[in-house]
């Protein structure tokens, strides 16, 4: 799947000083004109993905029927905590073949012990040949190495009966469980997937050509996701292999612990600084925080058209900085905002 990358052209935006426009019935309004300056240091725009820094697909080692599910989708479940259980009576059955062998070839090896301790007082009184003493021998060491294996092979079993459960190999929450009681599950099989929501990451795959240079590589690397505003990056790491089909190399962006209302699989932005140039270039537009307007799902200005009349534009805002906020779409260089909304209802 081919992802679209965007350039945007961050422009050193000069701010005129505010002034005043007549508008309706002779009511004043502060009106900001924005308008552009010398280009800056340009950003590309990448698309990205949040994903979890620990997911886990859990599945059986051996063959069975699901006896047991103890989580659906949704639950918090602790390191260790039993999932799922599979049908271990053959298993069990095993073990305890297991067990009554070994028994057998330790009951053996006593005799042979005994044995061997009587051939070698006759053989110390010259009443057998070393043949007989080297039979007696080897039929201890033989009860011997049968008790050894045998003990292997219950040790073997035993452990086998513990792939019958399967556990959470940390805390997180389920994410889905894709089987249901009484359905076969096979080794590789997936019967519960889990993540772990207080570690999450944006993960980006980046063209070999906007990989940083010496140049970009120390600096800020933004970030947008679920509507929540351009923020920087605390933590940037760049894997470091190139796929060969797709020269892309993979950026992650770690996130702040327990973020609120992220969820792994969410669309997410990137924007990488880089010095090359592109068809595709705006500017990043600051306007004061009091020129912004809420109400209820709508976040807007107010913008003079053509006839010097305000007019409510919808736009999406970035990271604020002071009494700054971020435009990131919406309002242009050259237009006019108006720095008191609420006085615009005054003018109509």
């Amino acid at each position: 799947m081919k992802r679209r990358t965007t350039l945007t052209l961050p422009l050193l935006m000069t701010l005129a000083l505010p002034w005043r426009v007549w508008a309706g019935d002779a009511v004043p309004l502060e009106v900001l004109s924005i308008q552009a300056g010398a280009p800056g240091m340009r950003e590309v725009s990448v698309d990205a993905v949040v994903e979890a820094v620990r997911q886990a697909t859990l599945s059986t080692q051996v063959p069975g029927a699901v006896v047991s599910l103890s989580v659906k989708a949704g639950d918090k479940v602790r390191a260790g905590q039993e999932l799922a259980r599979i049908d271990a009576r053959v298993a069990q059955q095993q073990v305890a073949g297991s067990t009554a062998q070994l028994e057998a070839a330790q009951a053996q090896l006593k005799v042979a012990a005994r044995e061997l301790e009587r051939q070698q007082q006759l053989f110390q009184k010259q009443y057998i040949s070393q043949g007989a003493l080297d039979r007696a021998q080897a039929h201890w060491e033989a009860a011997q190495a049968q008790v050894q294996a045998l003990q292997a092979q219950t040790r073997m079993t035993q452990a086998q009966t513990g792939f019958f459960v399967v556990q959470a190999p940390f805390s997180g929450v389920v994410s889905e469980v894709p089987v249901t009681l009484g359905d076969m599950a096979m080794p590789g099989r997936p019967l519960v997937v889990m993540h772990d929501p207080a570690a999450l990451r944006i993960t980006a795959n980046v063209p070999q050509a906007l990989m940083p240079s010496a140049t970009t590589a120390n600096l800020a690397v933004r970030y947008e996701v679920s509507g929540q505003g351009a923020q920087t990056a605390t933590q940037v790491q760049w894997l470091p292999t190139v796929d060969a089909s797709t020269h892309t190399a993979q950026l992650r962006l770690a996130l702040p612990a327990q973020a609120p209302g992220l969820a792994p699989g969410m669309f997410a932005r990137v924007w990488l600084p880089s010095t090359q140039g592109g068809p595709l270039a705006s500017a990043r537009v600051q306007v004061p925080q009091r020129a912004v307007v809420k109400r209820a799902e709508l976040t807007g200005v107010y913008v003079l058209d053509a006839q010097n009349k305000p007019r409510l534009r919808q736009v999406r805002l970035g990271s604020a900085q002071g009494d700054q906020v971020e435009v990131l779409s919406g309002v242009s260089a050259g237009d006019k905002v108006v720095l008191e909304p609420a006085r615009v209802g005054a003018s109509r």
